[in-house]
């Protein structure tokens, strides 16, 4: 709460009564709502904006020497746990990029350790320096198709609801249960009916969409062509476009980024990955690939900060002006959103910003429960006739059913390296029933070995895709021994691993550490012969099957358009 001193204060600053607590002095500041460039000062009090398009004296000053000052950019829907670090070392990685504001969903760790998981994320955003909001986990198991590590219910869910932190109810992706009317899924809608309800509607079209939204839900990060875009804006639904290390949707949404449209848009990233954040950069790296491939420039930024804000009911950021959240970012280059500086909450982002954050002990670091596998428990008997399998389609989460014949030995299936087709395993890690389905994935390009995965959405069981079981079970079985993470097996020894023991999601290390152990796994999938550019993040998905085509959970292959087992 702020109280009358801290007003008057602001006001006093802002009036030039007194010195601002600091001067950002000589900024030419992008106008939001012109398009403008225009040199002035920009007076901070704390933590928020008190004065613009004035003359400022400060108790500190900001030489910003001609750089141009845009608001802060915030990512409207992501999976912190994705990043692979920790809350605190995810705002390391992602404030110098100038993510002042991200709204995330604890979904993963809240399938793993429910309630437990939610309450950790809430400790982190409370000690972090970026400002990190909530939206609370709804489909938590995801779906009846698969085994989670544990069940939220409204009643779960409710006593959080009033959190500082917490926007309101996270992507609702069991959509089959909005449109049936499910119990369960009606009374988390109606908990929340008066807060903000984020969407998830692959391909969710005509009287189908209608009803979705008719449930009170408001945004969509899902959607991958700009036909099944401007049905969902023309009805009300705003668009969060999405480009994260395996979902990449940026390219074919730039054509819906004009200042018209830009209110009722926003980015994100979902899920994207410390490697690719160091290689390509975040959200500067969508807004930069936006306008070179011709977005406008205002509708770009807009969409950044503004709109995103806005869309997600936070008014007192996204714009540059008195009595706004001093969340800035500095840029030598608009066009090229190359950063310079970043001022998250009145504070400059340096090192420095971190050293006096309050620890948070992690959680879930016995959470891999799995027994010891076999090269046997890889095996799966022969089908008779042509075999559903698995289509990768490379920079997206939605897969194909495919129909291959496959050779097999003593009933029992083989993988065709002729055709890419492999095997994939996943196993229920959680310590519930021990479950395991073993199936046929196309698109990887593997000749040999096998990689393993506990990152797998959306209950986060062990996924493992590999051409021999006793390298499959190399994999997994080292997975266990770390708590989770990533590992790749050739000729039946691991050759590279990577240990994520929070909840088998994230690290405990430093997000450079984790970064480079990624180039590490990403060139020992190279040399098994995988072609995809995120190998790892791939078997992620291949798990979720709330996404159509064709998925695999620990209870088996799964239509997805049936939403059924097949």
């Amino acid at each position: 709460m702020t109280d009358a001193a801290t007003l008057a204060r602001r006001i006093a600053q802002g009036r030039g009564d007194e010195p601002a607590d600091l001067v950002i002095r000589g900024a030419k500041l992008l106008d939001l709502v012109s398009g403008d460039l225009i040199e002035t000062d920009i007076a901070l009090c704390g933590d928020s904006i008190v004065g613009t398009y004035g003359r400022y004296e400060g108790k500190a000053v900001f030489d910003a020497k001609g750089l141009i000052a845009v608001p802060g950019f915030i990512d409207t829907h992501l999976h912190v746990e994705s990043s692979l670090v920790t809350p605190l070392e995810f705002e390391r990685c992602v404030l110098p990029h100038g993510v002042t504001t991200a709204i995330c969903d604890p979904h993963e760790i809240a399938n793993v350790l429910g309630a437990e998981g939610i309450r950790y994320f809430l400790a982190c955003a409370q000690a972090m320096r970026m400002d990190l909001r909530v939206q609370l986990s709804s489909c938590v198991p995801a779906t009846h198709l698969e085994t989670a590590g544990a069940a939220l219910e409204a009643g779960d869910l409710t006593p959080f609801m009033n959190h500082p932190r917490v926007i309101g109810l996270a992507e609702f992706m069991n959509f089959p249960g909005v449109l049936h009317r499910d119990p369960g899924c009606l009374a988390k809608l109606a908990a929340f009916a008066e807060r903000h309800i984020d969407g998830h509607a692959p391909l969710v079209r005509g009287m189908d969409l209608n009803g979705y939204l008719a449930a009170g839900i408001r945004t969509d990060h899902e959607t991958t062509t700009l036909d099944e875009a401007r049905e969902k804006l023309a009805k009300g639904m705003a668009i969060l476009i999405r480009e994260g290390s395996v979902s990449k949707d940026l390219h074919a949404l730039i054509p819906l980024i004009t200042r018209d449209a830009s209110p009722f848009l926003a980015f994100c990233t979902d899920d994207r990955n410390p490697l690719d954040i160091a290689e390509e950069g975040h959200l500067d790296f969508m807004i930069r690939t936006a306008i070179a491939h011709g977005a406008d420039v205002l509708a770009t930024y807009r969409t950044a900060s503004l709109s995103a804000a806005r869309n997600f009911g936070l008014f007192d950021r996204g714009f540059i002006g008195p009595g706004k959240r001093a969340d800035i970012v500095l840029l030598d280059d608009l066009a090229a959103c190359r950063v310079a500086h970043v001022f998250a909450g009145g504070r400059l982002v340096e090192e420095a910003l971190f050293a006096d954050r309050r620890p948070v002990a992690p959680v879930g670091l016995a959470s891999v429960k799995s027994r010891h596998l076999t090269p046997d428990d890889f095996t799966v008997r022969a089908r008779s006739g042509e075999t559903p399998v698995i289509g990768v389609v490379p920079g997206r989460i939605i897969t194909e059913r495919l129909s291959m014949r496959l050779p097999e030995q003593d009933d029992v299936a083989l993988p065709d390296l002729a055709q890419d087709a492999i095997k994939v395993t996943v196993i229920e890690r959680h310590g519930r029933n021990g479950g395991i389905a073993t199936g046929f994935v196309h698109g990887f390009g593997m000749r040999h070995g096998a990689i393993a995965s506990s990152v797998g959405h959306d209950s986060h069981n062990l996924c493992v895709v590999g051409v021999d079981e006793p390298s499959m079970a190399a994999a997994a079985n080292r997975l266990i021994a770390l708590g989770g993470g990533f590992a790749v097996a050739e000729a039946g020894e691991v050759t590279a691993e990577l240990a994520l023991p929070v909840a088998g999601l994230m690290s405990e290390r430093p997000f450079e550490e984790v970064r480079h152990g990624l180039e590490g796994l990403r060139s020992a999938a190279k040399a098994l012969g995988v072609v995809l550019a995120e190998p790892f993040l791939q078997v992620a998905f291949l798990t979720l099957p709330v996404i159509p085509h064709l998925k695999i959970t620990d209870k088996g292959l799964v239509d997805v358009d049936r939403f059924d087992f097949v």
